[in-house]
This record gives structure tokens, C-alpha cells and sequence, in this order.
């Protein structure tokens, strides 16, 4: 469960930088990433490396969520500021 967090949280970092579908996949893969992340820390009897792991996922998780939210919010502003500039 861990190794698939991480994965996913792997994917939604590197899904930040890509273009079109990139902030999306970044925000739906950072979810999925803190998920699965809380159930691999959640595990008590699972070594320490693994629940290590799974709280990186986490943290990495939040962190593609954060990254992939800010760009569609810059672009939303973007937009709105230039249809601001055409109609007036």
C-alpha cells in the first residue's frame, strides 16, 4: 500500500509540471496519494519504514494538491482579469 502511495504521489508532483491536463491529474492524484498514504500510516502493526513511507506520501500528496490548486486558481484569475481587459 505504501510503495502505491508513494507512486501516486510521485505522479501527482510530476503531473504539476505538465501543461493541459497537468493540474488536474495533480489534484485528483494528490488526493488518491493522501489516501491511500492515511491507510499505509494508519497500519499499527506495519514496520516503521513503511508507515514512514506512507506519511511521505502524504506529505507529498498535499503538497501536488497545493501545487495543482494554485495553478488552476492563477489561470481562473488569469482569465478574469483578461476578459476584464476586452470588455472595457
Amino acid at each position: 500500500m505504501q510503495r502505491l502511495a508513494l507512486a501516486l504521489a510521485g505522479l501527482a508532483l510530476i503531473a504539476t509540471a505538465v501543461r493541459i491536463p497537468g493540474p488536474y491529474l495533480a489534484i485528483g492524484l494528490g488526493i488518491a496519494a493522501i489516501g491511500t498514504g492515511w491507510v499505509g500510516y494508519a497500519r499499527r502493526d506495519a514496520p516503521g519504514v513503511l508507515r514512514l513511507a506512507g506519511a511521505a506520501a502524504i506529505t507529498i500528496g498535499a503538497l501536488a494538491l497545493l501545487l495543482g490548486s494554485a495553478r488552476v486558481v492563477l489561470a481562473l484569475a488569469a482569465i478574469d482579469h483578461i476578459s476584464a481587459l476586452i470588455v472595457s
